[in-house]
């Protein structure tokens, strides 16, 4: 009977261990459903910009009403809330380069990503305004929201090798 006490220990302690391996499991799987949901995000953001930047070079024929539909797609996407989709610990030094190519800069308190954000917003939305107005106006949108896109990626971004 004097062993009881000490096997209780045991077996509470074993619990208290065990509760904490399946949170940070838990923790895990929050990182990584993050890290799908902004790169399927970003894949949404590139399929629109696929057909808008198509039309822009002559690759496919222009359709304002393609056009208008792919530039309001892309604007919403901008929009969208993605805070939850950010953890600090999602970055490709925690995660692994095989995970995502996002960099730890991004958590950084001199990162400039809000005002990449907001460059993204705005481009978009004057797409958005421009894409249905003929040829010109698209060819002349798309260049800032291509800047606004390559300025978040080239800063935090893995570069591709």
């Amino acid at each position: 009977m004097k062993y009881v006490p000490t096997l209780i220990a045991g077996i509470l302690a074993a619990g208290v261990i065990g509760t904490a391996a399946i949170s940070d499991s838990h923790a895990d799987k929050a990182t990584l459903s993050a890290v799908k949901a902004r790169q399927s995000l970003m894949s949404l953001q590139a399929f629109n910009i696929g057909l808008l930047g198509g039309m822009a070079k002559g690759d496919i024929e222009y359709n304002a009403e393609a056009a208008t539909a792919a530039a309001t797609n892309l604007a919403a996407l901008a929009k969208f809330d993605q805070s939850r989709m950010w953890p600090p610990g999602s970055d490709n030094a925690a995660l692994g380069d095989d995970v995502t190519e996002a960099l730890p800069a991004i958590w950084a308190a001199d990162s400039k990503i809000g005002d990449a954000s907001m460059a993204l917003v705005e481009s978009t939305t004057a797409m958005q305004a421009a894409a249905g107005e003929g040829l010109d106006a698209l060819r002349g949108a798309i260049g800032p929201v291509g800047k606004a896109c390559g300025g978040c990626h080239e800063d935090y971004r893995k570069a591709d090798d």
